[in-house]
């Protein structure tokens, strides 16, 4: 838990004098007992109770004093909240490594079919973009709740030389930027979301560190899937060439940003991945604040301190 307004819990050095000025004051009418000599008539006018039930009353209103100052510095806790709305960039990479068939029949085939999926699973009213990325990035499909756009686009997609994940991450940052003109509110998370899927590390174009300090600077995660094997292989003019997976850029873009970094060598993973992200789009942790309650508890407590008050406090019979 934290607090809004810190500077405000100076107040309960006030609740701490209210506390210290009872105890004075308890035992100075200690002390006043005492001087009063006359012991019979003291017994026949003062009810018999246990003593401490006496400071209960007190006890009560000064905690709910105390929580009435913990309520005014505003506490705040992290929770977690359902989105009624965010925007996804989902970025795949089609670089001509990707015809690789260490996961079959392809990465590219395994890729677009968990890809489909993951549009259908996403929640109707979030906003989902697509961009293809080899030398270039491309933005097939702007952020949209229209479902079939992206599905189209994924059964159109081409492979091409090179990989350009820092353009990729940028386009989709002005795809978002287009959709949300407003900054964010403080303390809380943009509804977005970029998710990138590649099997290698930037060849062309503005770097991937780049891109995710750019993305880390408008607080927008970054989630990345490192996808495919070590021993992957394509043909290249005849030749056949290895396309291990590089995963440093990709673990590092994500841990720049806030976002997740995984990794997925088959295509049921790579299911769970979008699974996952799905997760992690439709719920955000968010500072909520606590004051109402503590309002609720504070009264609670000056409640009960009032009744025990009414049905302790001495009187003559």
């Amino acid at each position: 838990m934290s607090f809004n307004a810190p500077g405000r819990l100076w107040l309960l050095i006030a609740v701490v004098a209210l506390i210290g000025a009872y105890v004075v004051l308890q035992r100075r009418r200690r002390h006043y007992a005492v001087r009063f000599t006359n012991v019979g008539v003291l017994a026949s006018v003062a009810p018999r109770r246990p003593g401490w039930r006496r400071h209960l009353p007190a006890t009560a209103m000064i905690l709910a004093i105390a929580i009435m100052v913990l309520g005014f510095a505003q506490p705040t806790r992290r929770m977690k909240v359902t989105r009624d709305r965010a925007t996804v960039m989902l970025a795949i990479d089609v670089s001509d490594s990707m015809r690789a068939t260490d996961v079959r029949p392809d990465r590219i085939t395994v890729a677009t079919n968990a890809a489909k999926e993951f549009v259908q699973k996403l929640p109707s009213q979030f906003k989902l973009g697509l961009i293809s990325f080899a030398a270039t990035a491309k933005v097939l499909v702007p952020p949209t709740t229209d479902r079939v756009p992206p599905q189209r686009q994924l059964d159109e997609l081409k492979l091409a030389p090179n990989t350009a994940i820092g353009e990729a991450i940028f386009a989709a940052l002005e795809s978002i930027d287009s959709t949300q003109p407003k900054p964010a509110a403080k303390g809380k998370q943009p509804a977005a979301l970029i998710v990138v899927l590649s099997d290698g590390n930037t060849t062309v174009g503005r770097s991937t560190e780049a891109a995710a300090s750019a993305a880390a600077k408008a607080h927008i995660p970054v989630s990345t899937i490192a996808y495919g094997t070590d021993s992957g292989t394509v043909m290249a003019e005849g030749r056949l060439l290895r396309v291990p997976v590089d995963r440093g850029a990709l673990r590092a873009a994500a841990e720049t940003t806030g976002g997740k970094y995984f990794e997925a060598a088959t295509g049921s993973q790579l299911k769970h991945v979008y699974d996952d992200i799905g997760t992690q789009v439709e719920v955000v942790r968010e500072a909520r604040e606590l004051t109402p309650w503590f309002a609720a508890l504070a009264l609670g407590f000056a409640a009960v301190a009032a009744a025990l008050a009414l049905v302790w406090a001495p009187r003559l019979p």
